[in-house]
């Protein structure tokens, strides 16, 4: 499942909901990663677009894993600095296989999630190509 929030994630709220929907489903280990934009390179915080459809796409193949549920949330818009604008969380049986699924999720995620990320500097959003991946077959960020 993917949420999506305008600004900042609110992650207690989140992970104690993820919680209580998911504590009873015979899983031994939650294991959550969170996202907090830091201050660097004088921004002010962190924006986000997201193209919904093709991020659900994304997501699919992380829904359907016979031993492991992955819930993922991310922030569109402005992101200040000390706010999260990324948390999933990785229910498995064990923690083993948990944190092995939560690295290949979020190194994927990194490499192909179909989300833009600006600076905020000045109150102006600068598009952040330098740390920007091409999506494959998307016709992004050619050279």
């Amino acid at each position: 499942m993917v949420e999506i929030f305008k600004g900042g994630i609110p992650v207690i709220e989140t992970l104690n909901r993820w919680y209580e929907d998911n504590k009873n489903s015979n899983f031994g280990a939650m294991i959550p990663f969170i996202g907090i934009v830091r201050g660097e390179n004088g921004i002010s915080g962190l924006s986000f677009d997201i193209y919904l459809p093709m991020l659900n796409e994304w997501f699919k193949k992380w829904e359907n894993l016979k031993d492991a549920k992955i819930l993922m949330a991310h922030s569109f818009g402005d992101v200040r600095i000390g706010e999260s604008s990324f948390l999933c969380v990785v229910f498995t049986k064990h923690r083993k296989e948990g944190f092995k699924y939560l690295e290949e999720f979020v190194e994927d995620f990194k490499a192909n999630a179909p989300i833009w990320k600006y600076d905020l500097i000045n109150n102006k959003r600068v598009f952040a190509k330098d740390r920007a991946k091409k999506l494959p077959n998307a016709g992004i960020l050619k050279d």
